[in-house]
């Protein structure tokens, strides 16, 4: 064959016949193929598919990795061209380490699903029937594994609804699990009806749980179901009931299941914050009626709250902070409060404020243990809660309401470290004057070991004093001072019965009311001339005065009490303890000049801290007194004032070991010769 018959072969015509059977190859094979499904179609109709319920627990347990079962009916074809399931008892059991067997289990469910949808895109499901269905969503210790993702279960996939025209849903329970806060949640669906896509306005959800050891119940609403089912928002608003608290949230998921960097608005209102905070094992003092809202987005390990601001009693507080449970629960905030109500500080030292308000300080501190006429509290320091969590808060405070005291510009700085507590510094304004102080509460040492150091900057007496009935008016003396102690105790009471330190106030030169040195002083002589010529408010100056006292194991004892004025030198005897509280200091001045009517005698202070008394009339006094009256029965009526009468040899004080708070010891007179009215420093114990 020469290469011209080659070519004519090939260009040659087909063959009409060839191509004929071979087009009936292809309608013979697609005619099979048609006859086969619909012989398969045929075959489901008319059996329902019941013989498929092992084929298909075979089949869905290995691709989702885990058992699938169904106990009762099951059906599965075509209707017509709508695939129709139907499964009674249906069971999808739970991945191993999860702790119930079931991740998925109804009584019934019933549902017909477009079939391309299941190998393309979003899954649609026509009409689905879910009767007493219970489902099991649970993370694992490391939330990095959920029940709802299947396989593995790494990565912890958000659940997805698919698509689901009409829908009848009713007896439907949800447990929900994440060890890691930990929560345990479980949830009652309302019966859901929706047609052509659309539920209704909100699908409620209720029922109760634990998080940590405390139990809630719960209420919440989606109410953009519609939105949901179509992938879109997942607007959600829930209210939760525990420790006497109210908690609201509401925003806008990504998923039903996925909170991750979402922010949502959270309120939490109820009668004390503290027992809020208890839930998560953080210990803050009591607090009265509260009413809180913030912005809350989790990150992580982390939840960030801010934009916070709110009351608690009849105080405001803004601010921001953040709680971290990672390997140790740690908080950090920046809080701000324009006006502090007193007794909504009284927690701060113990006291609870509901008490100080109805009954008292003193009422408030026997509720604490210290018993009745006790104003130390002596409530527990919370060791156990202080040493699980850490925190670091820095708090501003404008103003503190009180009818005695001006306390202003308040600024605090905490840290609590693995069971120290450090208040430092704490730094306020009062009268004008500057505090500074420093607070340590170390529980890792048994009993705790408590220091506390109080600084006062020159401040007006006039005006510290106000709240006392001192008007401010021809009163220019300052005082300045520091408390510096340490002890022992897990109670600020035990700390401060076993206290050592030393407690001193310096009076530089400055004038006071004639009528408070002269109460002082006794001197009835003068104070009565100038009552009646009415110049009770003539200043008397005062050169240098300090109030000192050395403790020891909680017994404080004048070391000294010496004020120098123009007319008297006062000093004080005597001291106070803190364990019980009791109070024995005795006053006395004696005069730098001539006076004709003088009682010459101490004035003395006793008692209790929460009820101290002013002892005018002395056994001194008295006997002063019985001696007057000795005279004018033997001599004459005029010799009985000669009992009275105060020559004036006060020696002055000399100003330097005064004004430097200087003990007894280095007190001298302005001639340099020690005193020998001052005392030593020592006290006997003070019952």
């Amino acid at each position: 064959m020469d290469a011209t018959t080659t070519i004519d072969a090939q260009t040659a015509p087909p063959d009409p016949r060839r191509r004929q059977r071979v087009l009936r190859i292809v309608r013979n094979v697609l005619l099979g193929i048609v006859g086969v499904l619909f012989a398969i179609w045929l075959v489901l109709f008319v059996t329902k598919g019941r013989f498929l319920k092992h084929p298909f627990e075979s089949i869905a347990s290995s691709l989702a990795g885990r058992s699938v079962k169904v106990a009762g009916d099951f059906q599965l074809y075509f209707a017509p061209l709508r695939i129709k399931f139907l499964a009674e008892g249906l069971d999808v059991a739970n991945p191993q380490w999860a702790g119930r067997p079931s991740l998925f289990a109804a009584q019934r469910v019933e549902a017909r699903i477009a079939p391309l949808s299941l190998l393309f895109g979003r899954r649609h499901v026509y009409s689905l029937d879910l009767a007493n269905g219970n489902v099991d969503l649970e993370w694992d210790a490391q939330h990095k594994r959920n029940t709802w993702t299947f396989g593995s279960g790494e990565g912890g996939e958000p659940f997805e609804f698919p698509r689901i025209d009409r829908a009848t849903v009713s007896g439907t329970r949800i447990r929900y699990v994440d060890p890691q806060m930990p929560l345990l949640a479980n949830l009652l669906v309302d019966p859901i009806v929706s047609r052509d896509a659309k539920i209704g306005q909100a699908v409620s959800v209720r029922g109760d749980g634990r998080f940590r050891e405390t139990p809630f119940r719960l209420s919440a609403r989606l109410l953009s179901p519609d939105a949901t089912v179509n992938r879109g928002e997942n607007r959600l608003e829930a209210r939760a009931w525990a420790a006497h608290s109210v908690l609201d949230v509401a925003g806008t998921l990504p998923a039903m299941t996925e909170i991750e960097g979402v922010p949502l608005r959270v309120a939490a209102q109820g009668r004390d914050l503290s027992e809020l905070l208890e839930i998560i094992d953080v210990a803050i003092p009591q607090t009265r009626r509260y009413a809180l809202k913030a912005q809350m987005v989790k990150d992580g390990e982390s939840w960030r709250f801010t934009g916070m601001n709110g009351t608690f009693g009849q105080s405001d507080l803004a601010g921001r902070f953040t709680i971290t449970n990672a390997e140790r629960l740690r908080i950090d905030a920046a809080l701000t409060t324009r006006r502090l109500d007193i007794v909504d500080a009284a927690p701060f030292i113990g006291y609870n404020p509901d008490i100080v308000e109805a009954k008292g300080a003193v009422a408030a501190a026997a509720a604490t243990g210290a018993g009745a006429q006790r104003v130390i509290p002596d409530a527990e320091l919370p060791v156990e809660s202080m040493q699980r969590f850490d925190a670091a808060l820095d708090w501003k405070i404008g103003v503190i309401r009180s009818r005695n005291v001006p306390v202003s510009d308040i600024k605090m700085k905490l840290s609590l470290e693995r069971g120290r507590l450090a208040l430092s510094p704490l730094t306020f304004s009062m009268a004008r004057g500057d505090v500074a102080s420093d607070f340590i509460f170390d529980t890792r040492q048994r009993p705790s070991a408590i220091s506390y150091d109080v600084r006062l900057a020159s401040t007006p007496m006039g005006r510290l004093l106000a709240g006392y009935g001192v008007a401010e008016s021809g009163t220019t003396g300052t005082i300045r001072g520091r408390i510096k102690l340490e002890g022992r105790g897990d109670t600020i009471h035990d700390s401060l019965a076993s206290s050592s330190g030393r407690i001193a106030f310096v009076m530089p030169k400055g004038a006071l009311w004639t009528q408070n040195v002269q109460l002082a002083e006794l001197d009835l002589g003068t104070f009565a001339y100038k009552m009646f010529q009415g110049k009770l408010k003539k200043p008397v100056e005062i050169n240098c005065g300090l109030i000192a006292f050395t403790v020891r194991g909680g017994l404080a004892a004048t070391d000294p009490i010496l004020i120098d004025t123009d007319k008297n030198v006062i000093t004080g005897r005597g001291g106070f303890s803190f364990d019980t509280e009791a109070v024995d200091l005795a006053f006395r001045a004696d005069g730098k000049k001539f006076s004709l009517f003088s009682g010459q005698s101490p004035v003395s202070i006793e008692g209790r801290f929460a009820d101290p008394s002013l002892q005018v009339i002395s056994p001194e006094l008295l006997g002063r007194a019985g001696a007057g009256l000795g005279l004018a029965l033997v001599a004459s009526p005029v010799a009985g004032i000669f009992a009275f009468v105060d020559v004036g040899d006060a020696k002055s004080a000399a100003c330097g070991p005064v004004l430097s708070a200087a003990r007894a010891t280095a007190q001298r007179t302005t001639k340099g010769k020690p005193r020998d009215d001052v005392g030593k420093g020592q006290v006997k114990k003070i019952d």
